[in-house]
């Protein structure tokens, strides 16, 4: 009698850890579908309807090239947490324009912390570039700390690394903005000591969180100064020659 107790009182237990596993599953992957930016509309439209650059849906990602098919030097970009990958062409458009082929993933569950993958993964979009960079925005950003070593640069979106890069020799360019919410430029130089010594900080005025994407405004943001034409011209004054090397 104790023992039939016994496998009952196991057998629910076993029941409710299943069900209490079934649910956390369930709720993370409705949380990572609940809320995701997209991309806006307008700026997105402009951006296809560029004749200097070739816009590409591939398997890779999304694939931004020169139009002229001269690409020597190529960048990974892996987007924000829940933001659309979309919302980064029209800012690194002009990155593609001065000619590097740009690869924007798609980070599974739309969380770059959930995306195992590794740099070869998005670089065999285009196998004929052998320099390669990689960047990402906010948690994509720490992601691409992640896999700088197999890339020749790395560039940063209102993001710092959680890995030490300090002892490497990997070119870094981080770029923040003076109005950002989210990672601000306290959280920025908190971080300065995980990067090499000779990493490019850059800070541009009047830029918000979401300045460095085209998916609106997001919570617990500052309120950006600057407009999205001088963002796009000053992003892509700064990692366009950066990326080539």
């Amino acid at each position: 009698m104790a023992r039939t107790r016994r496998r009952r009182v196991l057998r629910w237990v076993a029941w409710s850890v299943v069900a209490v596993l079934l649910l956390a599953v369930g709720g993370t992957l409705a949380w990572t579908q609940i809320g995701v930016m997209d991309a806006e509309d307008g700026p997105l439209a402009d951006a296809r309807g560029n004749p200097l650059i070739t816009i590409d849906d591939a398997a890779e990602g999304i694939v931004l090239a020169p139009a002229d098919g001269t690409s020597e030097s190529g960048m990974v970009f892996i987007p924000g947490a829940k933001v659309d990958p979309w919302a980064y062409v029209p800012v690194l458009q002009g990155v593609a324009e001065q000619g590097t082929t740009v690869v924007i993933t798609r980070p599974w569950l739309n969380l770059a912390f959930f995306d195992l993958r590794e740099l070869d993964d998005f670089t065999s979009a285009a196998p004929e570039i052998d320099r390669w960079s990689v960047g990402g925005h906010s948690l994509g950003g720490v992601r691409a700390c992640q896999l700088a070593a197999d890339a020749e640069a790395l560039v940063l979106f209102a993001s710092y690394c959680a890995v030490d890069l300090s002892d490497t020799d990997i070119a870094v360019l981080s770029v923040s903005g003076s109005e950002d919410g989210l990672s601000t430029p306290t959280k920025i130089d908190d971080a300065r000591d995980l990067l090499p010594a000779d990493a490019e900080l850059v800070q541009i005025d009047g830029a918000s969180h979401a300045s460095f994407g085209d998916y609106g405004p997001q919570q617990g943001d500052g309120t950006p100064t600057i407009s999205r034409e001088e963002m796009r011209e000053t992003v892509t004054e700064l990692v366009a020659p950066f990326v080539q090397g």
